[in-house]
C-alpha cells in the first residue's frame, strides 16, 4: 500500500513537472522574432551608413540636376526648380559629346593596357627565380603613390621642352620635341599611358593571387598531353581565371571612368578640351562655372554609365553561377 502511494505521489510530481516545463517552453514565433531582431541589428549600422552617406547625396545629386542652384543659393537658400532645362542645356553642349566621346576612349584604352601588361607580369612573376619578390614589391611603387602626385611628376617627365622624356628621346637621336600634353592629338594618348602605368599593379597583384590558385595538376596534365605553353594558357589558366579577370575589369572600369586628379594634374582637361571626360566636366560646371545644377547633370550620367555597367555584371556573375 506504501508502495502504490509513493508511486502515485512520484507520477504526479513528474506530472506537474511537465505541465511547468510546457508552460515555460519558449514560443518557436517570439524567438524567430527576436533572432530577426538580432539579425537587424547588426545590419541597421551599415544599411544607416549607406543611406546616410550613399543614398541621401545621390538624391540630392538628382534634385539638384533640376534646379537653378547657383552660388547665390548659399545665402538665400532659394534653388527653384527649372524643370528639365539643365539636362538640356548640357545635352546641347558640343563638350558634352566630346567629353562622354573622351571618357570612353580614356576608360576602355586604360583598362585594356592595364590588364594586358598586368597579365603579362603576373604570368612571369609565377615563376620562381632570384629577387622575385623584390621585383613584385618595386612594381607596386607606382600604386602607393597618391594620383596627384603621379600627375605632377608625369607632367615634368612629358614636357616638352624640359621633360626627361624628350631628352632621353634626344639622346637616342629619335626626335626630343614631342608635345606630349601640349598637342590635341598627343594629350588624349599620353594621359591614357600615365594611367596604365599607375594601374599595372593592381592589375599584377589581383591576377597573381588568382594564379596561385590555380591547380599546378592541370598544367602538369596538359603538358603531359603535348600541348603547347599558349595552348595551355588559352585552354587552361584563362578559363580557372575568369571569376578573377572579371573582379579586376569591374573594379578597373569603376575606378577609371570617374577619374578627375590625374587628367587636372596633367593637362587641366586641355589643350582645346581634348583631355575633358566626364569627371572633369562635372568639376569644371560645378567650381569652375559655378553652375551647380549642369555640374550635377553630369554627376548623374556618371552614376548612370556606372550603375549600366554594375547591373550587367551582376546578370553575367549569376547566368555563370546557373
Amino acid at each position: 500500500m506504501t508502495t502504490s502511494t509513493v508511486t502515485a505521489s512520484a507520477s504526479g510530481k513528474d506530472a506537474e513537472a511537465g505541465k511547468a516545463g510546457r508552460a515555460t517552453a519558449p514560443d518557436p514565433a517570439r524567438l524567430r522574432r527576436r533572432r530577426r531582431l538580432t539579425q537587424w541589428g547588426f545590419v541597421a549600422p551599415a544599411v544607416a551608413f549607406m543611406l546616410l552617406f550613399f543614398g541621401y547625396p545621390l538624391v540630392r545629386n538628382v534634385v539638384m540636376s533640376f534646379q537653378h542652384y547657383t552660388p547665390k543659393t548659399f545665402f538665400t537658400g532659394e534653388s527653384p526648380f527649372n524643370g528639365g532645362d539643365n539636362w538640356s542645356n548640357v545635352f546641347q553642349d558640343a563638350l558634352f559629346g566630346k567629353a562622354l566621346w573622351h571618357t570612353l576612349v580614356f576608360t576602355a584604352g586604360s583598362l585594356l593596357g592595364q590588364f594586358c601588361i598586368g597579365l603579362a607580369l603576373a604570368v612571369f612573376f609565377s615563376r620562381r627565380f632570384p629577387l622575385n619578390g623584390v621585383l613584385r614589391s618595386l612594381i607596386l611603387l607606382p600604386w602607393l603613390v597618391p594620383m596627384v602626385v603621379s600627375g605632377i611628376v608625369w607632367r615634368r617627365i612629358l614636357d616638352q621642352d624640359t621633360g626627361v622624356l624628350n631628352s632621353f628621346l634626344d639622346t637616342l637621336g629619335l626626335g626630343g620635341h614631342t608635345p606630349w600634353l601640349t598637342s590635341p592629338h598627343m594629350a588624349l594618348l599620353s594621359v591614357i599611358l600615365v594611367n596604365i602605368w599607375i594601374g599595372i599593379p593592381f592589375n599584377m597583384v589581383i591576377l597573381y593571387g588568382g594564379l596561385q590558385e590555380i591547380p599546378r595538376e592541370l598544367h602538369e596534365a596538359s603538358a603531359l598531353d603535348g600541348a603547347s605553353a599558349w595552348r595551355t594558357f588559352r585552354s587552361v589558366t584563362l578559363p580557372m581565371l575568369k571569376p578573377v579577370v572579371t573582379v579586376v575589369l569591374v573594379l578597373g572600369f569603376m575606378s577609371t571612368v570617374k577619374i578627375l586628379d590625374l587628367i587636372l594634374a596633367l593637362t587641366d582637361g586641355g589643350p582645346a578640351d581634348s583631355t575633358q571626360t566626364l569627371g572633369t566636366l562635372t568639376y569644371q560646371n560645378s567650381f569652375v562655372q559655378l553652375d551647380f545644377g549642369a555640374g550635377a547633370v553630369v554627376g548623374n550620367v556618371l552614376i548612370l554609365i556606372s550603375a549600366v555597367f554594375a547591373v550587367f555584371y551582376l546578370r553575367a556573375n549569376r547566368t555563370e553561377g546557373k
